[in-house]
């Protein structure tokens, strides 16, 4: 199968306990899931190798929580799932990355300026 970009609207009980790996800090019964608030993956073979919480504001949103199962890492799954959350909001044109959740804030940094975004206070930011 192909790695895919899905934006989850519903959670099946993999993908609860997919995020449970990738975010075990949170509760899947507190993350929240509407037209603002949005949860995108990777998935392969029906499994979840990455996930990041977008919120969005018109033409600002903010992106959080960016985390890709420790097995998958360094293979491109985080950069993909990046480009595609951009690629599928076209009306977006100033993005923002906070530190929230971040493990490892070096790794991070260099990852984001990789992608194209630039440091800020408290995190990183991208505008077109």
């Amino acid at each position: 199968m192909k790695l895919t970009i899905v934006r989850l609207r519903r959670l099946s009980e993999q993908d609860i306990l997919d995020l449970t790996k990738i975010w075990p800090e949170y509760s899947p019964k507190t993350l929240t899931m509407d037209d603002a608030h949005r949860i995108y993956a990777a998935k392969f073979n029906n499994r979840l190798l990455a996930a990041v919480k977008m919120t969005l504001r018109g033409a600002q949103a903010e992106l959080d929580s960016l985390r890709v199962r420790e097995a998958t890492r360094r293979r491109g799954v985080g950069r993909y799932l990046l480009e595609e959350l951009i690629r599928d909001n076209p009306g977006v044109n100033d993005w923002r990355m906070v530190d929230t959740g971040v493990e490892d804030r070096s790794v991070m940094a260099a990852f984001m300026q990789a992608s194209g975004f630039r440091a800020q206070t408290g995190g990183w930011q991208k505008q077109d």
